[in-house]
């Protein structure tokens, strides 16, 4: 289905939007704990995140948005229909959630809406499995491997400081926060970017704009960039006060492996071309150290309605992004 130019606009700017409410759903994941340490203020926090969340372009390569765009759906199956349907199924999972403070993935309620479109038009056959095996596996595995890189750092801090008083171990670690913090917001911009990176992309593929081969256009890099950070920039204050404090009380000691084993989580991820989620890594490590100091010290009610949201993130979105495709295709005639 050929799009006109304003169509086309329309659904790029959709796309933009939801990458917006990605960061600002998101802000969480990069400020919860450097704000819950009182490192930084709120407003510093952000600014400081977002900062590093647009200059992840730079750092990292397309792979995860690579990933997106040709590893989900069939690139033949995509069509302006499936964007949309995909593209609301996500923004209505992350307004949802963020409504109810709830952290959830921005990133599998994308795949999610994709997967349920792209079912609802060629069923089965229209679905690469590989890739979405690679994301389904990352519900598990992000949050696990967040969580040991946190343990270990840990274990790695305390044998560190033991010679220094707990005054000078909290002066210590307030300043290595800003760099574990600039960290992790780096690889979330390299990550959750990328996504709507490749929803645009694959778009304008289907509408034959990037000639015969698929590629991400550098404008489309620049804007997908800048509107997450926007969004960051607006910070999203309820999910922070659940991942900062609900979870688990944090030192700024504690703030810092946390952040710095979340961050290395998520560059393997880019490299590795994986969409992970942002929300699962750094919950896991907010666990991983929490859980370090002693069981009773997490709030394991909490985890659980955590990760009860995650499971529930795909299925939800793909529910909302099948119907919306299908009321598409029945108003287009």
């Amino acid at each position: 289905m050929e799009l006109s130019y304003p169509l086309l606009i329309g659904l790029i700017g959709i796309a933009l939007l939801f990458d917006f409410l990605n960061g600002l759903h998101d802000a969480a994941n990069s400020i919860a704990t450097v704000v819950a340490t009182r490192v930084l203020k709120p407003h510093h926090a952000v600014l400081w995140a977002a900062f590093f969340n647009f200059i992840a372009f730079a750092v990292f390569g397309l792979h995860v948005a690579q990933t997106v765009g040709k590893g989900i759906v069939d690139a033949q199956v995509i069509d302006a229909a499936v964007i949309f349907g995909a593209l609301i199924g996500a923004i209505f999972w992350n307004v949802l959630t963020w409504v109810l403070g709830i952290p959830s993935s921005s990133s599998h309620a994308l795949i999610g809406g994709l997967l349920g479109a792209g079912l609802a038009k060629a069923g089965f056959d229209g679905i690469v499995w590989s890739g979405v095996l690679k994301t389904v596996a990352g519900i598990f595995v992000a949050p696990l491997t967040g969580m040991v890189f946190a343990l270990l750092l840990v274990l790695f801090v305390a044998w560190t400081s033991l010679k220094l008083t707990p005054i000078a171990v909290d002066r210590r670690f307030r300043k290595l926060q800003l760099i574990s913090a600039a960290a992790y917001s780096l690889g979330h911009g390299g990550n959750d970017a990328q996504k709507t990176m490749g929803i645009i992309a694959v778009l304008l593929y289907s509408q034959g704009l990037l000639g015969g081969e698929f590629h991400v256009p550098f404008w489309v890099v620049i804007s997908c960039q800048a509107a997450i950070a926007l969004g960051t920039l607006s910070g999203g204050w309820k999910i922070v006060h659940t991942m900062g404090s609900k979870i688990t009380k944090l030192t700024p000691q504690q703030g810092f492996c946390a952040e710095t084993g979340g961050a290395i989580t998520l560059f393997i991820a880019n490299v590795g071309g994986i969409p992970i989620s942002s929300t699962h890594t750094i919950t896991g490590a907010i666990v991983g150290v929490g859980a370090a100091r002693r069981m009773s010290a997490v709030r394991w009610n909490v985890a659980s309605s955590i990760v009860t949201a995650w499971f529930i993130t795909l299925p939800a979105a793909g529910i909302v992004g099948a119907l919306c495709y299908g009321a598409t295709r029945l108003i287009a005639g």
